[in-house]
């Protein structure tokens, strides 16, 4: 048998190959590259960003950003809106329900996941998220020394 290190590693592995597999069959079949993907998930889950933000978030160009935005809004996926309180300020908002199919595909494997989260006792799923937030923690700091 495994040791417990090797078995927490390889099924965080596990999850991850699962996870990206998923997603990547979601942004073929939508059309999206990965910044466009990661991007259009992100302006989900903070409706009314800003493009610096934005380009914050993903670690990419001024000119990168207005691009991937451009390419967004041009496909009628996003939106940009003029704030109200400075019309030099852009604000970006998804246009379409990733609830919805067939976006609710870059969406369905954390929303499966999350149930299945769900389904597990509520004491032993906080004692996992604790240790797995720990030992990452622990290994970004061993890694910085």
């Amino acid at each position: 048998m495994a040791s417990a290190p090797t078995r927490v590693r390889s099924a965080l592995l596990a999850y991850l190959e699962a996870r990206t597999t998923a997603v990547t069959a979601a942004r073929r079949e939508l059309g999206l590259g990965e910044g466009d993907a990661r991007a259009l998930l992100h302006i989900a889950e903070h409706p009314g960003i800003r493009p610096t933000q934005l380009r914050e978030h993903l670690a990419i160009t001024s000119a990168g950003v207005t691009a991937l935005i451009d390419r967004l809004v041009d496909r009628g996926i996003v939106r940009r809106d003029v704030d109200p309180d400075d019309r030099r300020v852009n604000r970006i908002s998804v246009t379409v329900d990733l609830e919805d199919d067939p976006w609710s595909q870059l969406t369905r494997f954390d929303t499966d996941f999350d149930q299945e989260v769900l389904d597990v006792d509520e004491l032993r799923g906080e004692d996992f998220c604790d240790l797995l937030e720990s030992l990452t923690s622990a290994t970004v700091l061993r890694g910085s020394r």
